[in-house]
């Protein structure tokens, strides 16, 4: 069977990786937690397929729509036709409108969070959550640390504190996956990203105090609360960039711990050395499960 991947979540607080089956469109998660995970990725090389689109289901929630033709994704995730249906594309530029649509206003007029998030490599950004995702958006996204600087009663007034922050602070708004993970493979410090965040959060703190908002916001000082699989990955030691690319190829490994979406893992052929796997590098990927192993690169002896 084969079946596209539609990325990793994280629901119930522990990571998953969602795919849908090619034919019928049913979506299944695969819990990440300790699990040998091996696949083939099928399909043209270099390409990827539209996930299809979200719908609102009237309760501040979201619906998965299929795309019906399978098309190839052409702008991020997405064709062209999907991405012009999608509910959820004027989300991020709400509050420069004078109207919420009524197919956005159940999640748009929920309260909603503004944190600053930090990453391994010390890249802190700027980030909004509505109240049903306050811990899992961060989860979600990589951090290694965070911190809620304000609360909103609707997604408007915390994107026109979101963009505030930028101009005054000159936090970004996102950090690419891949920066995440190659990071990840390097040395942390976690007392470091903490300082770093900390400074951060008082600067936005700060920011916002000194501006009339309204709407019923107000400013919180209150840490994000990291999975387990942050220490774990950390306390691992040396690791090493996954050495395959995950975009194509068969591959086959164990998974010892997630951040985000990049995972921790050992290859049979090399079962003591870690090395970190982006696996957002398979959203969008048509995949076959089935017997497979990591191939590890041929390693060149030292010539003297």
């Amino acid at each position: 069977m084969t079946e596209l991947v539609r990325g990793v979540t994280w629901p119930r607080r522990q990571p998953e990786l969602a795919v849908s089956d090619v034919e019928t469109g049913r979506t299944r998660r695969i819990p990440l937690d300790s699990v040998f995970l091996s696949f083939r990725v099928m399909g043209a090389r270099g390409r990827t397929y539209c996930l299809g689109r979200s719908a609102s289901d009237g309760n501040g929630g979201s619906v998965h729509i299929p795309c019906p033709d399978r098309a190839y994704a052409v702008s991020g995730s997405q064709c062209d036709a999907c991405a012009s249906k999608d509910q959820f594309r004027f989300v991020h530029i709400v509050h420069r409108q004078k109207f919420v649509s009524k197919d956005i206003e159940a999640v748009v007029m929920q309260p909603h969070w503004l944190y600053v998030a930090t990453f391994a490599g010390g890249v802190s950004k700027i980030g909004t959550a509505t109240d049903t995702r306050k811990w899992g958006r961060l989860t979600e996204q990589g951090a290694l640390v965070g911190r809620y600087v304000a609360r909103g009663a609707d997604g408007r007034v915390i994107r026109d504190m979101e963009d505030a922050v930028t101009a005054g602070v000159g936090l970004r708004q996102a950090v690419r996956a891949s920066a995440k993970a190659a990071a990840l493979a390097r040395p942390v410090d976690l007392g470091e990203l903490d300082a770093q965040n900390l400074a951060a959060a008082v600067e936005a703190r700060e920011l916002l105090s000194g501006s009339d908002f309204g709407r019923d916001s107000s400013i919180v000082d209150e840490t994000w609360d990291p999975p387990a699989g942050r220490d774990a990955l950390i306390d691992a030691g040396e690791r090493l960039a996954y050495p395959a690319e995950l975009s194509s190829g068969a591959h086959g490994f164990s998974i010892r711990a997630v951040v985000g979406s990049a995972a921790l893992v050992t290859v049979p052929a090399d079962p003591t050395t870690a090395y970190v796997a982006d696996l957002s590098r398979l959203k969008g990927r048509r995949i076959e499960f089935g017997d497979y192993r990591t191939k590890l690169p041929p390693v060149q002896a030292v010539l003297f």
